[in-house]
């Protein structure tokens, strides 16, 4: 056949190459994206999940996590995180509007510190946290209206948008949804002081053993949470356990009733 030669031609990730009357087809294969993430959800199968990235969920952790230190129930999480959701996305920034800063886009000049400190998530927390322990009924106020009474923001309102993501997070960091967070395909940290960690953002540094429930999925969730940062690449808790590499918690029967963490020899990625 004259004009022939040689075609090509590229259709559903496959390379037909026609050549003296032969089809040859020659799968092309590309490794599947591994995109970080982190997942919360209520438990059963038609809950809602809500994605995060590893660095929001790290952050979410340590508000939490300075939330149970300080003795509050989850009602404050859930005002804490939905307040940083909307001033930071969860971020530690270093800028803002005007002198703002930080999670919760707190102001030098407002006196709620200097720059340095309000960079660091835990001063930060804690001083959200004593602002609204300081607010009437704050317990019983609605989260928009108790954010906004600390804040003062230009759009009172938006602080609501968060809350179905800011109640599902807080029970999962204070034990009231078992294995309710998730995080895959992490790229681990080299193993980071985990118990300089624990005692200032849970109070205390004695993780592994025997721990009530709720106490010990606070722990478990917080290490997950905090998993990248610190380089944990393994949890275990009421016979489940989730590991970096696998990216879930699965039933273990090797795990046992106690509390139980790994941390990576040295900075890896998960699988």
């Amino acid at each position: 056949m004259r004009g022939c030669g040689l075609k090509a031609a590229v259709f559903l990730g496959a390379v037909v190459v026609l050549t003296a009357g032969i089809i040859v087809v020659v799968v092309l294969t590309r490794s599947p994206v591994r995109t970080p993430g982190c997942t919360v959800a209520q438990p059963g199968q038609d809950a809602t999940a809500y994605t995060f990235t590893p660095e929001q969920m790290n952050n979410a952790a340590t508000i939490s996590a300075v939330g149970t230190k300080l003795g509050l129930p989850p009602h404050a999480a859930t005002i804490a995180l939905a307040t940083a959701l909307q001033e930071s996305k969860l971020q530690n920034l270093e800028g803002g509007d005007r002198d703002s800063v930080g999670l919760f886009q707190q102001r030098p000049s407002q006196g709620w510190g200097t720059v340095a400190q309000l960079r660091d998530p835990v001063y930060a927390a804690t001083a959200f946290y004593e602002k609204l322990e300081k607010l009437p009924d704050w317990e019983t106020m609605p989260i928009t209206e108790a954010a906004q009474s600390i804040q003062r923001s230009g759009v009172p309102d938006a602080y609501a948008q968060w809350e179905p993501q800011s109640r599902t997070m807080a029970a999962a960091f204070t034990g009231q949804f078992p294995a309710a967070l998730t995080c895959r395909n992490l790229t681990l940290a080299a193993p980071g002081d985990l118990a300089t960690a624990a005692t200032g953002e849970l109070g205390t540094a004695r993780l592994s053993g025997a721990h009530p429930a709720a106490q010990g999925w606070t722990y478990a969730s917080w290490l997950v949470g905090r998993a990248e940062a610190l380089g944990v690449d393994k949890v275990s808790f009421a016979g489940r356990t989730w590991t970096a590499e696998a990216g879930a918690w699965a039933e273990d029967s090797a795990a046992g009733p106690d509390l139980s963490l790994h941390q990576a020899p040295a900075a890896q990625k998960s699988q």
